[in-house]
Parts: structure tokens; sequence; C-alpha cells
């Protein structure tokens, strides 16, 4: 197609869906834009787990808490932009007709990143081009949910790439952070994280790669899980970057409380495997793991205080510190970690994702259509011609002594075959190291910051692309990692020091701390990282569940915004 047919072709594809969604929910019953009642409350305050229960003894019924949920998304979508795909009628035939309502997740409303497949509705990943092709049939883990009693009702906002920790595309708009609309809920999965934040919802979906169901837990102030390979379905999606395995992408759980989060997790990991989609073989839930974390009186945890590529701002050094010190308080052996380096991580991670010179995600693009700003300066600099690029790199490297920055412009190219193998070599090794340091260290898990920052504002990632390093580290290893948010940012206990020298940062912390302004920032929420070894999602929730009690008896634990 000629360029500028493309391109209005392109804008129609926008106009059509933003119609389509706006038309959808002004078409819906008078149920879902009627003020909440004293018994939508009611139905708000409960975990999912007593809401099953409900479902079960036929004390609740489906569709009155598919349609309390269904109001107060409504109402989130209205201020911070959150929804894509609004599947309220559908929802409301499936909660009566299709879903197993004996199943653990009986009735529970559940929203979806809009990557995933889901019978009858587009899997559009914000780019025009994929608009207007419903799905003929539910992707493996709709199905998975339905046969647990689950109700897939909306599909949330994400950045077209998947590559950024903003969510924002021309065919669905901005999504905005539920506690200051300048700032992004995060990315790639911040429409779920931002729905949930404000209580439309209590359980959603999302997909991680380089940190997208944890930064935006950190971002938005919610719960969230990033499972290791192998322990949910990834049939039955799309994605800006199909066939991409140098880092591989899991589709992973966000919950409004840990409480839902964990008997979630539990619930569907721990379903019969007769009832999962046959291209998929589960580890089924141990509950031994579980136990055991329980059982344990004292940790040994490791505290990751820096990456050494960007050290954590004091709002994100202060979460760290509270959790470490509500730990120390029962006892527990904390020390101080110097890993196999980090930074080794963001180098080779960098090189594997976009090793195709970011060809994939771009193909997807019509002329004219917003890129993201992070991600439009990874594919501009591996635009650039190979001799323009090493000049560039000899200058940082040699003229403004930036050997991180530098590190990572050195092979930001295409890579071959055979390059790029070489570089899957040196992640399996990178491995390897860790597995060791571990094993010698002897630790039970380890504390660490999610981000150098809280959340960006919008458009900040043209800076802050590269500033990953916190969870990209453990995507490359494929460890298990769960996200609580532990406080707000405060204006005056986190403040930069006197001290700081913005000029003396790497060319990545630059990138990080170019938006850092705890007085701007004020009230965003900050998060911890809780890291276990691949496979150990039973061991990881377990731990969070300890620490969220050390942090009750110690001064009480994160609020939650208020459901209007």
């Amino acid at each position: 197609m000629l360029p500028p047919f493309d391109y209005f072709e392109h804008r129609r594809a926008c106009q059509r869906k933003q119609l389509e969604r706006s038309t959808r929910i002004a078409n819906l019953p008078p149920s879902y834009q009627s003020p909440i009642s004293s018994q939508d409350h009611e139905i708000l305050d409960k975990p999912i787990e007593t809401i099953v229960q409900d479902v079960h003894k036929q004390v609740l019924k489906p569709i009155d808490i598919l349609r309390t949920y269904g109001k107060v998304a409504i109402r989130a979508h209205e201020k911070i932009n959150c929804l894509t795909e609004v599947m309220l009628p559908e929802a409301e035939s499936w909660a009566e007709n299709e879903v197993n309502l004996k199943g653990p997740l009986a009735g529970i409303p559940i929203s979806l990143k809009d990557s995933i497949a889901v019978r009858g509705f587009d899997v559009s990943v914000g780019y025009s081009r994929n608009t207007g092709k419903p799905y003929a049939e539910d992707g493996s883990l709709v199905k998975i949910l339905k046969a647990a009693g689950a109700v897939p009702y909306v599909k949330t906002n994400l950045p077209t790439t998947l590559l950024s920790f903003e969510s924002s595309n021309d065919v669905w708009g901005r999504c905005l952070n539920p506690h200051n609309p300048k700032y992004s809920p995060g990315g790639s999965t911040g429409g779920e994280s931002a729905l949930l934040a404000y209580g439309g919802g209590r359980i959603g979906i999302g997909s991680d790669v380089a940190g997208s169901v944890r930064v935006p837990a950190h971002f938005s102030g919610i719960y969230s899980l990033r499972c290791s390979t192998g322990r949910w379905p990834k049939m039955g999606m799309n994605t800006s970057m199909p066939g991409q395995e140098g880092i591989p992408s899991v589709f992973s759980p966000m919950a409004r409380t840990l409480e839902d989060l964990v008997y979630f997790s539990r619930s569907l990991i721990g379903m019969k495997p007769w009832l999962w989609d046959h291209t998929v073989h589960p580890i089924e839930w141990r509950n031994d793991e579980e136990r055991k974390v329980k059982e344990t009186k004292k940790f040994k945890i490791g505290v990751m205080r820096t990456d050494g590529v960007v050290d954590p701002s004091p709002a994100c050094a202060r979460a760290l510190e509270r959790t470490v010190s509500a730990l120390s308080s029962q006892g527990h052996t904390l020390v101080d970690i110097s890993p196999p380096s980090p930074y080794t991580a963001l180098l080779i991670g960098s090189q594997l994702l976009n090793s195709d010179g970011c060809k994939m995600f771009l193909s997807f693009f019509r002329t004219g259509e917003t890129n993201d700003p992070g991600a439009r300066q990874m594919s501009l600099y591996m635009k650039m011609p190979r001799p323009f690029k090493y000049l560039y790199y000899i200058w940082v490297k040699y003229v403004t002594r930036d050997s991180v920055w530098a590190g990572l412009l050195e092979n930001w190219n295409e890579k071959s075959a055979y390059e790029q193998w070489k570089w899957v070599s040196k992640r399996e090794a990178y491995k390897a190291c860790w597995h060791e340091w571990w094993k010698r260290e002897e630790l039970d898990f380890m504390l660490t910051p999610v981000n150098a920052t809280p959340a960006v504002p919008h458009c900040g990632m043209k800076e802050a692309v590269s500033s990953c390093g916190y969870t990209f580290l453990f995507n490359l290893l494929d460890y298990t990692c769960g996200v609580m948010p532990i406080t707000h940012v405060n204006k005056v206990l986190d403040k930069l020091p006197a001290t700081f020298q913005f000029n003396k940062l790497n060319g990545v912390a630059q990138g990080a701390y170019r938006h850092y302004d705890a007085e701007k920032m004020h009230g965003l929420p900050v998060a911890i990282q809780v890291v276990g070894q691949r496979l150990q999602e039973e061991k990881v929730l377990a731990i969070m569940e300890r620490i969220e009690e050390a942090l009750v008896e110690t001064g009480g634990k994160y609020d939650l915004l208020k459901i209007e």
C-alpha cells in the first residue's frame, strides 16, 4: 500500500476502534452507569476466595459480581483511559452459560492485557494494522480461565511495541497513572496495573519480557508475580515480536492485593492437568514448597541495593530499607550482596532482545503511526550507518569516558544467526555463573528495587529507555520475582541530596534521573522486588506473605487507593 493511503487507513482504523469502544460503553445497560451501591461495596471489599465461596454456595450471582466490577472499570476508564476492548455484554453471557461455576475461580471477573486472544475480539497490540480481525476462538489461557470459572470482561491498554514502561498507542490513546495523571502507570502491562490500582478489578493477566508486569505494579501500586517460563501457557496471543526467543516473554498474574495474588496463582497453577489446554504441560502447584517456607523460622536474605548501573533514587532506596528493617526486627539474617555483574545481564539481554535490528516490531507500523519514545530511540540508533555509529561509540568511550553507555552501544547492530548464537552462549554461561554464586551464598531469597525511580512522566522513556536493569536481569536468568508496594514518594524524605551530581552519572543513569523530582512525584507508589530462583512461584509468594506480616507488625502495609 502506498504511504499516503496507508496513513489514511491508519487514521480510519484508529477512529473506528475508538468509536466502537465509545459506542459499546454508551450502550451498556443502566446497571453499569448507576452509582456504586452499598451492595457493590460489599462485593468490592471481598477477597476473591470469599467471592468464589459465595458463588459456590449460591449466595452471590456471577452476574452481580460482573456488573459491580464492570461499573468501576468504566469509571476508571473515563478517568485514566485504561481499557481497550470492552467485553461486558459478552461476559454476561459467558458468566451464565459458558464458565465453570464449580471451578476454583467461579464468577471472578478477570481483566486481560490487550495482547491476549478472546473469541470475537481483535488482538491489536495497539497497531492499527491488527484491527478489524477478530479471533475465531479463545486463546489457550482464556480457555483455561473459563474452565476455572473466571469471566474475562475487559482488555487493557499497552504500548505498541511492548517494549516500554509507558502505555500509549494511536489506536487506544494514552493510559494515565491513577495516582497522578501526569505520570505513566507503567508498561507494557500498564492498562492492567492502572485498572487494578483504581479498583476496577482484583485480578488481571499481563506479560513480561523486561519487567512488564513488575514495573507497572511498582508505578501503580499493586502486586504482581513474574513467573518462570513453563508455569503458564503462551499460546493464543499476539505480540510485537513473534519468534523472539533470546529473552522469552512470560504471561503472569497481577492483583490488587497479595491475598488475591496468592489465591489466584495457587488456584490456576493447581488445576488438574486435564483442564489445561493440550498445548501446555503445566508444573502443578507444589504445596510442600509453600509449606517449607511457612515452617522456616529465620531466612538468609540477600539485599541487592544497586545494580551498579543506576543507583536507586531516595524513594526507592527508602522502600527497600523499610522492608529490610521490618525483616531484621524479626531476627532474619540480611546481607548486602555483590552478585555476578548485573550490567553484564543488561548488556547480553539488550543484544538478544533486539538482535533482529528492531525490524520485527517496526514491520507492523503503518505510515505516520506513532512509535513509543523509548522504542523509537532504540530503532533510530539501530538504523544509523555503522561508520557513524562507531564514531559515536569512540566518542562516548574515550572522550566522555562513559564505559557503561559505550558498552551498550558497541554491538548495537542487527545480528546474523551466527552472531546471535554467540550471545545465547554468553547468556547460558552467565546463568550458570549466577546459579553457582547463589549456591555458595546459601540465600533463601533476594530483595531489590524494582526500578531506579518511581513512575516516569509521559514520554519519559525517551531518556529512560535503558534503565531497566533491576527487572531485565531476572528475565535473562528466568527467575521467579514478586513485586509488592511498600510506600509512597514523600517530597521531603525523598529529595535528592545536595551533594547529588547529575553530570557525574553514566548515560543510562542520566536518562533515569532526568525526570526524578520528589516534589512532583509526591504520592506516587514505590515497591520492592522479591526474587527467588527459577520455578519458585510457591516459595516467592509465601515469602511475600511473610514480608507483609513483618510490615504490618512494624508500622503497617501499603495503603491502596480508595475505590470511588
